[in-house]
């Protein structure tokens, strides 16, 4: 058989360190096309694409290949294990309550905007039609993965609720374009943030607490590694359902990032970019190219998505009378990541980038407990 033959392991495993390698050389490159195009084409989409042309100019068939099957039950309990290793508990205190607060209501709004469609959709037929005829909804639930808590929690969720390959690309593309146009908006948006908080009458006068790094020595990179595939070694052989493999694994990561004091969180993150990149690798093996189709339904509701998310955060942040400033801030830490995030922060005052990347780190480690809460939610309906 193809899948356990040397030549059959030997084809994909090629393709996907060569996919792997080319983003990091374009990664590193310092040529402005190639930074532009990873601008609009980053590298997680480009993990996706690569195998997917390849596959199709070469006619080959991964579709039922074992690796697929590794990648889940190995790949994917691991990468999300590593992840939420690197999660610090202890220095979200620095955030402070009311910052917490606008983000935490940006994640919710995502987290309920799928649900508020089912309801919708009760009394309007046409749109629960519509989530439901090729399988819509389940890709709007790898949306709140990929908004909330990056690609890993989108890789998760996506595995969760079986989402279809083609619906699957839509989103990744569509939502690549919308979050790289919205922090356009959200860098001019926090450019303005102390002419609205005057005209809102918001008197801002904020103390940063100081974000202190750990003065211990971290373990080295081996040791992580023997601890992550030790876990995940006794995760497999429980075989435990995957929902449950992931809530656990995660609760497991948090507490060894929390309780061990010298864990390398840096090296636990930088492990953790190069698995998302293999396991997009490893989906887009199976990417068809002539089932992407023009959604533009689907556009509309991304953008309805994100702008409702944006006016609640917007609400919550005037209600408390805070700083506008943190509306963006919370919005690119929960869409935008941690490489975005403080990016746009720094525009408006770099002091606030730590606690701009602490909140893009628990958007990434909370992302897939809101999915699993909205999947939750719409068996309801």
């Amino acid at each position: 058989m193809q899948n356990l033959t040397i030549s059959g392991i030997i084809w994909p495993v090629t393709i996907i360190v060569f996919t792997i390698l080319v983003i990091r050389m374009l990664s590193v490159s310092n040529n402005i096309r190639i930074k532009t195009l990873l601008d609009w084409l980053p590298a997680i989409l480009m993990a996706y694409i690569i195998p997917a042309v390849i596959c199709n100019i070469a006619d080959l068939n991964f579709d039922n290949h074992i690796i697929h099957k590794f990648s889940r039950n190995t790949l994917i309990p691991f990468t999300i294990l590593i992840v939420m290793s690197s999660m610090s508990l202890v220095e979200l205190k620095n955030v402070g309550w009311k910052p917490l607060i606008v983000f935490v209501s940006g994640s919710f709004f995502i987290a309920v905007f799928p649900v508020l469609l089912f309801v919708t959709g009760k009394i309007f037929p046409a749109i629960e039609t519509w989530l439901l005829n090729g399988e819509q909804w389940k890709g709007l639930v790898t949306v709140i993965g990929s908004w909330i808590g990056g690609s890993i929690s989108q890789l998760v969720l996506k595995e969760a609720v079986e989402c279809p390959e083609n619906v699957f690309l839509s989103i990744l593309i569509f939502d690549n374009m919308l979050v790289n146009l919205w922090t356009i908006i959200m860098f001019q948006f926090i450019k303005r943030s102390d002419k609205i908080n005057k005209r809102l009458g918001i008197n801002v006068k904020e103390d940063l607490e100081q974000i202190e790094g750990n003065s211990s020595v971290p373990i080295s990179g081996g040791w992580i590694i023997l601890v992550m595939v030790g876990i995940t070694s006794i995760n497999y052989l429980l075989d435990f359902p995957f929902v449950t493999q992931i809530i656990c694994l995660s609760l497991i990561g948090l507490m060894i990032g929390n309780f061990w004091k010298n864990w390398n969180k840096n090296f636990a993150l930088q492990v953790a970019s190069v698995l998302i990149m293999t396991i997009m690798a490893i989906l887009g093996l199976k990417l068809k190219f002539e089932n992407l189709t023009l959604n533009v339904q689907l556009i509309m509701v991304l953008c309805i998505w994100l702008s409702g998310h944006f006016l609640c955060t917007f609400f919550i942040a005037w209600k408390l009378k805070v700083n506008m400033a943190w509306v963006a801030v919370g919005s690119m830490a929960n869409v935008g990541g941690i490489a975005t995030a403080p990016a746009v922060t720094a525009t408006y005052d770099k002091k606030m980038m730590p606690h701009a990347i602490i909140l893009a780190v628990l958007s990434m480690a909370t992302g897939t407990f809101w999915g699993l809460v909205t999947i939750w939610l719409i068996t309801f309906f």
